[in-house]
């Protein structure tokens, strides 16, 4: 059986006004007859749109990470939502201290090559294309392989507003074990 997707005429023409509106517009939702309309006042949405290159990049902090490594785009939703994250990039050797998450973390690799390894566990190599999910409270560490730098999305939630706990800084052994 094949899926189609049905579309109004009034459906493709309100799409492409939306298409027509400036990028940073805010624009008012109401749903049309017969399509879940109330007495209500329209809902209005407003998009936030964080533009690349609109925050200069960072340095991980000495702190938390072994080697260079770049931090783009950080990003934090507002309340009630809990999610946040950034575009980190590791160099060759780079890597993360060894940390948990109270509510788990997602990585989506973006370029390179790098190893990701939770404690007690082997390390494992992760590749553009790879989505490396983390479960709440797994002791790891992720970065760059020895030669090869990585980029990769990093998601996570807050849980009562703290969305990592950092750790000991993984050892050269560790690293190259």
């Amino acid at each position: 059986m094949t899926n189609a997707i049905i579309l109004s005429r009034r459906a493709v023409l309100a799409g492409a006004g939306a298409a027509m509106l400036p990028n940073d517009a805010a624009y008012a939702v109401k749903p049309a007859d017969g399509e879940g309309a109330s007495s209500e006042q329209p809902r209005t949405t407003i998009m936030n749109i964080l533009r690349s290159g609109s925050q200069p990049s960072t340095k991980g902090s000495a702190e938390y990470f072994t080697g260079p490594v770049r931090i783009d785009m950080p990003f934090r939703a507002g309340a009630p939502a809990r999610v946040g994250g950034a575009i980190v990039t590791f160099e060759p050797g780079s890597r993360t201290a060894w940390h948990t998450h109270p509510l788990g973390q997602t990585l989506i690799v973006t370029s390179g090559l790098g190893w990701v390894q939770t404690q007690g566990g082997p390390k494992e190599e992760i590749r553009a294309g790879d989505i490396v999910w983390i479960p709440p409270g797994e002791k790891h560490w992720h970065g760059a392989t020895a030669a090869t730098a990585v980029s990769h999305i990093a998601i996570s939630e807050a849980l009562d507003g703290k969305t990592v706990d950092w750790m000991e800084k993984v050892t050269d052994t560790q690293f190259n074990g």
